[in-house]
């Protein structure tokens, strides 16, 4: 690990000073992905200014109904808390089916949006081909081991997949991050928020520079109480998704779909969500034939690597199976 500055700061006008001071100054909250990749020397910040004191931990409801998470709520706490439980179940199933108990109680809302892909080729610096990591020095993992990689949204500069299961949970919810900066506050869509990789993948996040994370908002949702979040992995503990689904449903008295969200992790450079998969379960059944059908929209365009097909057929099954657990619940 190369020497770093390091500054704590104590309100969020403070950080938003500090962080403008150059473009190697990083944020510090939880640190679970910042510091891994210090110690690996993928991240080589000059100065570190450290966020943990400022007040937006707080997990509360607004008079419209719409839920507010401060971005230093830590993970655990979220997925404990009983507006997020009751109102967002799959989000807490998201918070926990990530990572181990003792990183979720570190890491934070704001963190795991902006942690960084788990591809080998970026992590391991011994790989001299990565434009993530050094823009235009090529892609090693285009002609590596492609398991764990994208089959939708990829690039010839990048196949990188997104990491986060919070982050594909809050696209099914239609979450909203609020941001302060140098030019004052803003909200981004999360669905909004990454980027593809196109031919400049290590701009993941549509945020500026010196712009800091102070919430996410939940809207009020009728139908978010019926949600549910599938993850698939090589193992049941601590492991990145292979494919995950977040998925809500609105039904009528009938069972017929009234609304409904469904995005795909594990697959792209972010939350993979199509409107149109969505939009063929509206007025439908709720019935594996019709969620098949959105599965094969969802997966339009595919195209798997050399050693991650099976993600396809994974994924339209694992689709199928999400949105009838969602359906099944009162």
């Amino acid at each position: 690990m190369k020497p770093f500055a390091y500054r704590r700061v104590e309100d969020v006008h403070a950080a938003v000073r500090a962080a403008g001071r150059g473009p190697t100054v990083r944020f510090l909250a939880g640190g679970t992905n910042l510091i891994d990749l210090m110690k690996q020397g993928v991240e080589e910040p000059e100065q570190l200014v450290d966020v943990n004191r400022l007040p937006l931990a707080e997990i509360a409801e607004a008079p419209a109904g719409d839920v507010t998470m401060g971005a230093l709520a830590r993970n655990s706490d979220v997925a404990a808390h009983p507006l997020i439980r009751g109102r967002y179940p799959a989000l807490a199933e998201a918070l926990l089916s990530g990572a181990s108990p003792q990183l979720r109680n570190m890491a934070t809302v704001g963190g795991n949006l902006l942690q960084r892909t788990r591809c080998p080729y970026f992590t391991d610096p011994a790989f001299a081909e990565c434009n993530k990591r050094r823009p235009g020095s090529g892609c090693a993992a285009r002609h590596g081991y492609t398991r764990m990689h994208a089959i939708l949204g990829a690039s010839d500069a990048c196949i990188a997949t997104h990491p986060s299961d919070m982050a594909v949970a809050l696209a099914a919810l239609d979450a909203v991050v609020e941001v302060t900066g140098p030019d004052g506050d803003r909200s981004i869509a999360i669905g909004d928020f990454h980027r593809l990789p196109g031919d400049t993948p290590h701009v993941e996040t549509e945020l500026r520079a010196g712009e800091l994370i102070v919430a996410v908002r939940l809207p009020a949702s009728p139908f978010a109480r019926r949600s549910h979040y599938l993850k698939v992995r090589d193992r049941a503990a601590y492991a990145f998704a292979l494919v995950s689904v977040a998925a809500a449903l609105g039904l009528d008295g009938s069972g017929t779909i009234r609304a409904a969200r469904l995005v795909l992790g594990g697959v792209a450079h972010k939350p993979w969500r199509v409107p149109a998969a969505e939009q063929v379960l509206i007025g439908r059944r709720a019935d594996p034939v019709a969620y098949a059908e959105a599965a094969d929209i969802l997966l339009e365009g595919a195209e798997p690597l050399r050693d991650n097909a099976f993600k396809v057929e994974l994924a339209r099954r694992s689709v199928v199976r999400a949105l009838t657990v969602t359906a099944a619940r009162g």
